[in-house]
């Protein structure tokens, strides 16, 4: 079978691309169409092969006819965070060198930020494109309106480059060579990350996306969706609830997803859950941060074998795992994938034995020979080259086992050392959430002048009702008898609500920061 979206869409025109965030019906020919529309107008505007269009954009219709319009046209494509403030933004459309800046203005917010940002560094108004209404922005109808929809001669394949966070200084944009060829060809085999996990093409599969379209792994699995002939769900946002409903009146079978939102979805009251069927899932794929024994065992007993996981990062990967190999070894985030190598390296650069912790170090292929743009300082301190092989690593801990299983212990730069002794606060995180009031925790390490560090946890509560000293008391004693005397937080704080993004993703830096301003980190 012939994969990729352009092809279906040309061949099947009526077909179902896309359901909207108001559950709008988007053909693959109507899709199509504006994406065609939309290759037209950039290219119209002066952009060639190689140049680079940035979107600031909530979860829509648009954000995908922005991507297939521009990875037939050899475009790099870079989403950013619709939450960063505007001279965070003009930053990545002054480093990745936009000629293009498709935003919007759903909120004041947003609004605000991308205003600023293109004002910040004098943005070329004529690549000022918005999906709304938005001061000084050429509406996306007006800019395409006189383009024909036809399909566009010399397509090539683009690619997307997203920028990673980072735990310091500037965020780097991901930047790997275009794959020559046709974009249908390309983009379809890198769809094929879908065979990890015994998904079809086509056979009436539906993808739901309920995270951020600007996070890599999110707008990579929806997008391969449409080119393995699958139809998608967009939510705007994530609401458990709401995600349930739309599982059963879609009939989804995949998704990706984070820990937060399996943790959500199971605090939802089973009266609730009952009016809801998900027997349709097939491969729910989480990732992305550590996920509690307990939380993902609940997720097997729900969807059954439909919970899968893997490991890996914006810059590559990595493992994957299904649910019935996952209850062989409860934790582990899997073996590595077809293609890729996984290594455990000690501070001295050898590699681990079995089951001895160390960084993680992940090979896969030519996509481990990437580059961070404008940083070549950056890409070699996270790259490992053993033999003939590159290897690079995101800062991870953990340990393989004798079936080549890997464990994730925490990241690096979130370990605690307490009286020389390394604490990973994931375990610890772990067990605060099973207890029934807690919502959510985060617990780092603060300055302490005997141990180095001290245990803190920022507890968000679902019980409102109960007193601040009882609940500390509560879980003073709770921790007492789950973890070792060495892993007890010595304080605890609560909070209304811990700052995390739509994806689930917790801003520790946030919380740990203050505690250590002028002062020397231990790690």
């Amino acid at each position: 079978m012939e994969l990729g979206f352009y092809r279906f869409a040309n061949k099947e025109p009526n077909k179902l691309a896309i359901v909207g965030p108001n559950e709008e019906l988007v053909s693959r020919g109507e899709l199509l169409s504006k994406a065609n529309k939309l290759t037209h107008a950039l290219r119209d505007l002066g952009l060639k092969k190689f140049d680079t269009v940035a979107v600031v954009l909530p979860n829509s219709v648009e954000y995908f006819v922005v991507y297939m319009a521009c990875l037939q046209a050899g475009f790099y494509l870079v989403p950013i965070n619709w939450h960063l403030a505007g001279p965070e933004i003009a930053y990545i459309l002054e480093d990745s060198e936009a000629k293009a800046f498709i935003s919007s203005g759903k909120n004041p917010d947003m609004k605000k930020a991308c205003i600023n940002a293109v004002s910040e560094i004098n943005f070329d108004k004529k690549g000022c494109i918005t999906i709304d209404e938005l001061e000084g922005f050429r509406h996306i109808d007006d800019f395409t309106k006189s383009m024909p929809d036809e399909n566009p001669h010399d397509r090539s394949a683009g690619q997307v480059m997203n920028y990673t966070s980072g735990t310091t200084g500037k965020p780097k944009g991901v930047k790997r060579n275009l794959v020559e060829g046709d974009p249908d060809d390309v983009l379809s085999l890198f769809a094929m990350i879908f065979s990890f996990y015994n998904i079809q093409p086509e056979d009436e599969n539906v993808h739901i996306v309920g995270s951020p379209l600007y996070h890599t792994a999110v707008i990579v699995h929806s997008t391969a969706s449409l080119h393995y002939g699958h139809s998608v769900v967009v939510m705007d946002k994530f609401d458990a609830e709401k995600m349930l409903y739309l599982i059963d009146k879609y009939k989804v079978t995949t998704s990706h997803m984070v820990p937060t939102q399996f943790h959500r979805l199971l605090q939802v009251n089973d009266s609730i859950k009952k009016k809801y069927d998900c027997t349709s899932t097939r491969a729910m794929i989480h990732a992305a941060a550590p996920c509690p024994i307990h939380t993902k065992q609940e997720m097997i007993d729900w969807w059954g074998d439909s919970i899968w996981e893997y490991y890996a990062a914006t810059e590559g990967g990595g493992t994957v795992i299904s649910a019935k190999d996952w209850s062989r070894f409860p934790g582990t985030v899997g073996q590595a994938w077809p293609g890729a190598e996984i290594k455990i390296i000690r501070d001295d650069g050898t590699e681990a034995d079995i089951d001895e912790q160390g960084t993680v170090y992940m090979r896969l292929g030519d996509t481990t020979k990437f580059e961070y743009k404008g940083d070549k300082a950056k890409t070699e301190k996270e790259r490992l080259v053993i033999g003939d092989s590159v290897f690079f690593t995101v800062g991870d801990i953990g340990y393989m086992n004798s079936e080549d299983y890997l464990f994730l212990c925490d990241r690096k730069i979130d370990m605690i050392i307490s009286g020389g002794a390394n604490i990973y606060p994931a375990e610890i995180e772990s067990v605060f959430l099973m207890h029934p009031k807690v919502q959510d925790v985060a617990v780092f390490g603060i300055p302490n002048e005997e141990w180095g560090e001290e245990i803190k946890a920022v507890v968000e509560l679902n019980d409102e009702e109960i007193t601040e000293e009882d609940i500390k008391n509560d879980l003073m004693e709770f921790a007492s008898k789950n973890l070792a005397k060495m892993k007890h937080p010595r304080s605890i704080d609560l909070i209304d609500k811990l700052p995390r993004d739509e994806n689930g993703k917790l801003f520790k830096r946030k919380l740990r920061d203050p505690y250590w301003e002028n002062q020397d980190r231990q790690v």
